[in-house]
């Protein structure tokens, strides 16, 4: 039997072993499951380890290979929450929970930046120029702008004029 047919026989199957284990784990889709399943099986098959084994072997591999694949990646991702670290009442930093990711200086430095931009963008914009500042994100050019919003250019360089004026007050706070 060749991989082609074999793949189509068991496909259906391996989706739904993709799709069952994907439950519980939120850092996976089951997409990419399934066709980790299936370098599984080619690379089983490559080796001819798959020529006197029955459909039921097969898919109990491919079940046991997913179910390792998953613990590995888990225990290599370290998923923080900054909320429930600034809510213990002990003496643990953010350094602390970042580990080697607080070390590089351009890590802290781009973190710094994310946060005070999202602190800004909360607290100090009304929601048309939060849209603004969106597409402005996009890369769209001020015309571009202008037409998704439904103003001439020149009200963009103006409003980007009032944000340019509130961010610069909050950068002052700090």
């Amino acid at each position: 039997m060749c991989f082609e047919e074999l793949h189509q026989k068991l496909s259906p199957t391996i989706k739904r072993i993709a799709y069952r284990l994907n439950g519980h784990y939120r850092s996976f889709n089951h997409d990419d499951l399934y066709q980790e399943a299936t370098i599984h099986l080619w690379s089983s098959f490559l080796e001819g380890k798959l020529g006197d084994k029955t459909d039921s072997y097969i898919l109990q591999g491919c079940y046991f290979h997913l179910k390792n694949y998953i613990r590995k990646i888990n225990e290599r991702s370290n998923i923080i929450s900054i909320d429930a670290a600034l809510n213990t009442d002990d003496e643990a930093t953010i350094g602390d929970l970042l580990g080697e990711y607080w070390a590089c200086q351009d890590c802290r430095q781009d973190l710094h930046n994310k946060l005070l931009a999202q602190s800004i963008r909360n607290n100090g914009f009304n929601p048309r120029e939060k849209r603004l500042l969106t597409y402005f994100s996009q890369g769209l050019t001020t015309r571009d702008i202008g037409k998704r919003m439904g103003v001439s250019h020149v009200s963009v360089v103006k409003m980007m004029r009032k944000i340019r004026a509130k961010s610069q007050k909050h950068l002052d706070k700090i």
